[in-house]
């Protein structure tokens, strides 16, 4: 078996990306989105018709909702080829409104059951902020599942886990980023930050038996992938994808519930304790108020784009 098919056995295997063509190559159970994946796909001469279609159809609607039924389409058509769920991303630029990120994920799983789509097929995606996590208790009473992303550090995975979050999404690759560029070191395999980070969240949640998946994003390169293998869902580019598909090189469990033994320790989350974890750890507040920049840049050229078109 090659790689891709040797970490299935251990897996599931998501697909990081909005390309229709790359989900049914691989065939992922599951597949993510976000901003900067649309709007890279929408730049294509596949996908633009869909983009065109929501300007068309929704004239009176404003840009902001506009881009709200282009990402409803592509979730679409992308749980036409994937068994699974498929997680759409809410606008960044909510990220500190509670009540904006609760209204939203509802007004999204309106949309996709009004086009024939079962909830229980949506994640929806929220940063992990504090106001993002409190969203998502609320969200998750109502049977709206939650996808927590710009997740990097374990006070964020500690709180979601009590917020009842169906998944959280550590961001192995941005670790690994913000770490090489401080102390100019090339981690690879077990030594990779962003790897380590995962680890002690995973075992961390098997350890206090919280029943929120853990799903490593983000990656750079294959070793990061195979040191989580046994990971509860890894999302994965479909570069990286190929990669493992071109090689038979072994892939072994590394990640086992039975193995969750690690000397941690539970950390009591309220707000001021959440925060002043934050702050503490550099690491996380950097990457986590840039991802949010990004992804609000990304969706502002997305909204240029629909703005030119009218």
């Amino acid at each position: 078996m090659n790689q891709l098919e040797q970490l299935k056995q251990f897996t599931t295997v998501v697909a990081d990306t909005g390309d229709f063509q790359s989900i049914k190559a691989y065939t992922p159970r599951d597949a993510t989105t976000n901003p900067s994946l649309i709007l890279k796909a929408v730049q294509k001469p596949e996908y633009r018709p869909l983009l065109e279609q929501a300007v068309r159809d929704f004239p009176a609607l404003s840009t902001a909702d506009v881009i709200d039924r282009v990402l409803i389409a592509f979730g679409v058509e992308i749980l036409k080829i994937i068994p699974g769920r498929v997680s759409t991303e809410i606008d960044a630029s909510l990220s500190f409104d509670t009540e904006a990120n609760i209204a939203k994920g509802r007004e999204l799983i309106a949309l996709y059951e009004a086009a024939g789509v079962e909830r229980e097929r949506v994640l929806i995606k929220i940063a992990s902020t504090w106001e993002g996590i409190r969203a998502a208790e609320v969200l998750e009473r109502d049977g709206i599942h939650c996808n927590m992303t710009l997740l990097f550090a374990l006070p964020q995975a500690a709180a979601c886990g009590e917020a009842g979050a169906q998944l959280i999404s550590p961001f192995v690759g941005r670790i690994y980023d913000w770490y090489k560029k401080a102390t100019g070191i090339e981690y690879s395999g077990a030594d990779d930050p962003g790897v380590q980070s995962v680890k002690r969240i995973y075992n961390y949640y098997r350890k206090f038996g919280y029943k929120t998946e853990v799903m490593g994003a983000s990656f750079r390169n294959v070793s990061q992938i195979v040191e989580l293998a046994g990971c509860d869902l890894l999302t994965i580019s479909p570069d990286l994808l190929q990669k493992m598909a071109d090689t038979n090189a072994l892939v072994e469990r590394k990640l086992t519930a039975a193995e969750a033994v690690a000397p941690i320790d539970k950390v009591s989350i309220d707000e001021k304790t959440f925060r002043f974890m934050m702050n503490e750890d550099a690491m996380a507040t950097e990457k986590l108020a840039e991802g949010i920049r990004a992804f609000c840049a990304d969706s502002g050229k997305l909204k240029q784009m629909i703005s030119g078109m009218r």
